[in-house]
């Protein structure tokens, strides 16, 4: 029996660029500036750009290649300041960032993807002092409340920590080549059509979903299937550390029961447990695998490597026509409290908003929203492509409401003590989806708790 189905293919639009450029990321707002601890550094602050000589460091994930290119840029237009970038794991940069944070000589910059403790132990420059000096205050309050954090330790609301280099949107890239020879015409619209497809391929001999979790990025299947049955606010009052907020949840359970359903199903490559992010990214876009999921960062690349034959989509709901949940956020970076050059590296954060080319380079090189003013020109991108269909994905999930930051991103150590060594477990089926979400609540209680 054919599979075909009766699905409009996803491509961008004009009216959905257009609603990217005026719509508000789908969290919370808060009014500009707010309470937190006081700037760190007595360095006056100045928008001016120093003519001086100046070596500024940058701390940065691997396969994250934004800050070589937006560092050239910046050099090639202000040849007085130069960048030294080093780069390590995710796993590793999360779990070392406040010993990289609190050393004599920090980074300037550093890629922080989970705040931990950092604010309250004085280790992040407060950015209220360039908010006001920039005039951000015409940025989308809800772009930038994930980025600030409260008198208590809890983000969304306060001072202003940190700035994205981009902001993300994950979904689901899929093999049209393969998906044609199995007779599957367009991207599932429900949570059970993509199921259908995942026994399609897996009954003709064809890999169902090219994923990896040697270093956890299996997270992306794991909570895109959470979002679909959770509630999103939930999810992000626990990321963001609010009290009383748990991972326990129904919603949580079934998708993780789901993600076990599929492992004892053999949707996924038997060596899972020994494929990293870089190697599932290639297997996928050599052709292993009918889907993947991943974020708009890979859009860029996916699309030299597979030109046409390949499509991105936002994770089907549960229903026909309900609305979309999926993880995005800014690629966040903040500044050391222990700088010795705010101004510089804030004006480069500054920059990399407003400036046309470095705007544009965000989006040619990550598919990412380059943030910023919202009635800023958005970068031209090419009809049809990859990039154009993220642009009009995270413009869906604005209107929809239904972005959540990544729950890696909850704890300092809650990726490296609990989500990837759990994971692991979970898509061998060595254990349920309970007991996935009671070790991973146990661990982030327990890191709270310390």
């Amino acid at each position: 029996m054919s599979t075909s189905r009766s699905r409009a293919r996803f491509g961008g639009t004009t009216g959905a660029l257009a609603a990217l450029a005026v719509g508000a990321l789908a969290l919370a707002g808060c009014a500009p500036g707010g309470s937190g601890p006081a700037p760190t550094n007595s360095t006056a602050v100045s928008t001016e750009l120093t003519t001086e000589d100046v070596e500024l460091t940058i701390a940065d994930e691997t396969g994250f290649p934004l800050t070589d290119d937006l560092t050239a840029e910046f050099t090639k237009q202000h040849p007085n300041i130069t960048f030294n970038v080093t780069r390590d794991t995710f796993q590793n940069l999360t779990a070392n960032a406040p010993k990289l944070l609190a050393a004599d000589t920090p980074p300037d910059l550093i890629r922080l993807p989970t705040i931990g403790d950092t604010v309250k132990d004085g280790l992040l420059a407060n950015l209220d002092p360039y908010f006001d000096a920039y005039g951000w205050d015409t940025w989308s309050p809800a772009q930038l409340a994930p980025l600030r954090v409260n008198e208590d330790n809890v983000r969304g609301s306060g001072s202003l920590y940190q700035l994205g280099l981009g902001y993300s949107v994950t979904g689901i890239y899929m093999n049209t080549k393969l998906a044609d020879q199995l007779g599957i015409d367009a991207p599932p619209t429900t949570l059970a059509e993509l199921e259908e497809d995942f026994a399609t391929a897996k009954a003709a001999g064809v890999l169902p979903i090219m994923a990896g979790d040697k270093d956890g990025v299996v997270n992306f299947v794991v909570q895109a299937a959470m979002n679909q049955y959770g509630d999103r606010q939930e999810m992000a009052d626990w990321i963001f550390n609010v009290p009383d907020a748990t991972y326990d949840t129904p919603g949580n359970v079934e998708g993780a029961d789901l993600v076990r359903k599929w492992a004892d199903a053999g949707y996924f490559p038997t060596d899972i447990n020994a494929i990293d992010y870089p190697s599932f990214v290639t297997r996928f876009q050599e052709g292993e695998g009918l889907f993947t999921f991943n974020g708009n960062w890979a859009a860029a690349d996916t699309q030299a490597k597979m030109g046409d034959d390949v499509q991105f989509f936002l994770v089907p709901p549960v229903e026909d026509g309900g609305d979309h949940v999926a993880m995005g956020a800014a690629n966040s970076f903040s500044v050391a409290a222990g700088s010795k050059h705010l101004n510089e590296i804030v004006y480069f954060l500054n920059w990399i908003h407003t400036d046309p080319k470095a705007r544009q380079i965000v989006t040619d090189v990550t598919g990412a929203s380059p943030g910023g003013d919202p009635s800023l020109p958005l970068p031209e991108v090419a009809p049809g492509s990859l990039i154009e269909n993220a642009l009009a994905m995270s413009a869906q999930i604005n209107e929809e409401n239904g972005q959540v930051d990544f729950m890696a991103n909850a704890t300092a150590g809650i990726y490296a003590g609990a989500i990837i060594p759990e994971s692991q477990l979970l898509v061998t089926s060595k254990i349920t989806g309970q007991e996935f979400v009671t070790a991973v609540q146990d661990f982030y209680a327990q890191e709270l708790a310390g």
